[in-house]
Formats: C-alpha cells, structure tokens, sequence
C-alpha cells in the first residue's frame, strides 16, 4: 500500500472513530499531496510524498518555535500535536552516530579533501539518507568531517 493510500485509509479510519483532530490532520497532509500534485501535473510517489511530508514538518518546527518567542503555548501545543501525527508517516530518523558514520562514507567515497569539497559530501548523504536524516545536523557533520 502505497503512503498516499495508507493517509486516505487512516482519514476513513479517523472519520469512523470519530477523530475530529487527528482527521483534520490526515486532511491537512492529502491536501498538500493533492495540491503538489495538481502544480507539477504529476502522480506523486511515496519519496515525493515523504518529501512533502518533511516539509511540513520543518513548517511546524519553524511555527512552533515562533509561538514559543510569543508565548502562544495554546498554538504550540496544536501545532505540536500535528507534528506528531505527521512523524507517524515518516521514516525513523537517523542518529547522530548514524548520521556520522554516513558523513564518514561520504567523505571516503567523495574523495572529499576540503570545505570546497562540501557540496559534494552533502550531496551523497542526501541521496543516500533520503528523508532519514536531519540535514541541518548533516552539514554540522560534514563541516566537523572536512576542516
């Protein structure tokens, strides 16, 4: 079962059980699926809907980080909770030691020497944590890695 198919089964699911909030969660993230969909003119896969996903999260991130410097808790706490319903359909996350041990194959397979070599490095760990990694911790690693 695709991730598109699983989101429309759990909004069904949601709507049995009588879920209001974690249904109008399921609904916000068909949305954006549909909406990508309808901008590029394409049928999204499960890496293309994990991406939107992701990006989602990282709005909640930002959003919850700016109702904390209100002091807006009530928003934070909503938004907080969506976050949890979203990371439900993302992959697990590396950790750091995980993240490090990429960043080091990188760096071997790269032939990585220097910061000038950065993009390349990122890159890879990209290609190869797909959604598995935060890169903002990425490019710590492989700033720590190459000076």
């Amino acid at each position: 079962m695709s991730l598109k198919q699983q989101l429309t089964e759990d909004m069904k699911n949601a709507m049995r059980g009588g879920e209001k909030d974690k249904l109008g969660v399921i609904r916000l993230m068909l949305a954006a699926v549909k909406q990508r969909e309808v901008d590029e003119r394409i049928e999204l896969d499960d890496t293309q809907v994990l991406a939107t996903l992701e990006k989602m999260m990282k709005q909640r991130r930002d959003s919850v980080t700016q109702f904390e410097a209100a002091a807006r808790e009530d928003l934070a706490k909503i938004e907080r909770y969506e976050m949890g319903i979203i990371e439900a359909y993302l992959p697990a996350k590396l950790d750091e030691a995980g993240i490090e041990a990429l960043v080091r194959q990188a760096v071997a397979e790269t032939g990585a020497t220097g910061m000038k070599d950065m993009g390349k490095v990122v890159g890879w760990v990209k290609d190869k944590a797909a959604g598995t990694a935060d890169m903002a911790v990425v490019s710590q690693k492989v700033k720590a890695a190459l000076a």
